[in-house]
């Protein structure tokens, strides 16, 4: 059994991802944006789960989830599950939140990030970016910023497992019904990185789509891109990766 965050769970592939755990056994930690949005995820509490609360446009309530949890049992895994389609949210929520929850968890040996297929679309610069969302971000460089952080993770943590996922475009709330992918399959994977001991899931550095291990970005594994993304957000959060 391991004990798993899945952040932005009361809907989606967050929601799939987290239920799917608990009835395989694990010990599963959801995260809701305010307790309204806590309201919808009491059965999986119902069920066992545990539950963290705070809006990931805040960083501070993002660092007060940190310290709760690393207060709590320790984690095994994060499914870094959390975002937003458009607005001001998307650098605070899609970057900011996952790579602060990186830096201040301790413990978690695999870590599975939520990428897109959008992310080939993103410009590989953190010039003029507006980190805080004072203003609407784009997706497509949100999703390339958080799959290059899942690469670095890899490259300076080697002794645990780092991957991106992208779980297709799925008819979720972000998807709309109209998405061609299967729901179903849109969580399998980061599920199976976050837990299985099949040889595939226990590798690390890698972009993931339906259990395939894809070609990303060329950014993505660029190291002088990765160690400029990383200086950014350490200097822009005051907080550095260790």
């Amino acid at each position: 059994m391991s004990r798993i965050l899945v952040t932005g769970s009361a809907d989606g592939l967050g929601r799939a991802a987290s239920d799917a755990l608990l009835s395989a056994g694990h010990d599963v930690v959801v995260h809701a944006r305010d307790e309204r949005r806590a309201a919808a995820v009491q059965d999986l509490v119902g069920r066992g789960a545990g539950l963290v609360v705070g809006d990931f446009t805040d960083r501070d309530a993002v660092r007060r989830i940190a310290a709760e949890l690393d207060a709590a049992a320790p984690l095994d895994a994060v499914i870094h599950n959390a975002g937003v389609w458009s607005g001001p949210a998307v650098m605070p929520v899609n970057i900011i939140a996952p790579y602060l929850l990186t830096a201040l968890l301790r413990g978690p040996r695999r870590l599975v990030y939520l990428s897109s297929g959008s992310h080939y679309q993103g410009f590989p610069s953190t010039d003029g970016i507006d980190w805080r969302g004072d203003g609407p971000g784009s997706y497509a460089d949100s999703k390339l910023f958080v799959t290059a952080l899942a690469a670095a993770v890899a490259r300076l943590r080697p002794e645990g497992l780092s991957n991106a996922v992208d779980p297709g475009w799925v008819p979720t709330k972000m998807g709309g019904p109209g998405a061609p992918d299967d729901l179903e399959l849109g969580h399998r994977t980061q599920a199976w990185l976050a837990t299985s001991d099949d040889p595939q899931a226990l590798t690390s550095g890698g972009y993931w789509y339906h259990r395939q291990r894809q070609e990303p970005h060329p950014a993505v594994h660029d190291q002088a891109f990765q160690d400029r993304l990383l200086r950014t957000l350490g200097e822009e959060t005051g907080t550095a990766l260790a």
